[in-house]
């Protein structure tokens, strides 16, 4: 009988660290949180249940304050896994990384970020659907910063490429509405 090899294969441990990013808003930041009326509205068509009565008339104050994310601590907030995303989105700009190497390399900590700034409701024209015309109010912050908690594998990805990975990301992608991602130029960001 012949004798088997036993090849030993040796993992480097992770090396887990923790760092804070301060960003500092370039553009405004205009958010649009999913209001419960809305979300309720689309499970009752998912759900085949009919419409009851008429359409309930647009209350603009209304409308601003749904599209405003609470943060846990108070003040206003921003999902975290929207600065998330736009780094992951950012690595098509670099050389050598791949999305799925960032998404496994960093983790922007908990679920809302706090935005420290003053909103204001804005008008806007938008089309939806078939090309319906309608007008949204929602909230803007002119001008905006908030700081993010990563965490990250530095046997992957260093400090100093996380950085430039956040830059390039609010340059390039940004978060909430209309940003240069979605060929617009609002939600855009750099690292202080």
């Amino acid at each position: 009988m012949a004798k088997t090899k036993t090849t030993v294969v040796e993992l480097p441990a992770m090396d887990i660290r923790v760092m804070t990013i301060n960003l500092v808003g370039d553009s405004p930041l205009v958010v649009h949180k999913w209001s419960d009326k809305a979300k309720k509205m689309m499970l009752d068509k998912q759900m085949q249940k009919a419409e009851k009565g008429k359409k309930v008339a647009k209350d603009p104050e209304q409308d601003y304050r749904d599209s405003m994310y609470e943060h846990p601590d108070g003040g206003y907030g921003f999902p975290a896994v929207a600065f998330k995303a736009a780094a992951v989105s950012a690595c098509s700009q670099i050389d050598g990384m791949t999305k799925v190497q960032a998404r496994g390399a960093f983790h922007v900590v908990g679920d809302m970020v706090k935005v420290d700034g003053v909103p204001n409701m804005r008008e806007d024209m938008v089309r939806v659907g078939m090309g319906t015309a309608d007008i949204r109010y929602r909230g803007e912050f002119k001008k905006w910063k908030c700081k993010l908690t990563v965490r990250y594998n530095a046997r992957s990805l260093s400090a100093e490429r996380i950085i430039n990975l956040f830059n390039i990301a609010g340059f390039a992608v940004g978060v909430g509405e209309y940003r240069p991602e979605k060929n617009g130029s609002w939600g855009m960001f750099s690292v202080a």
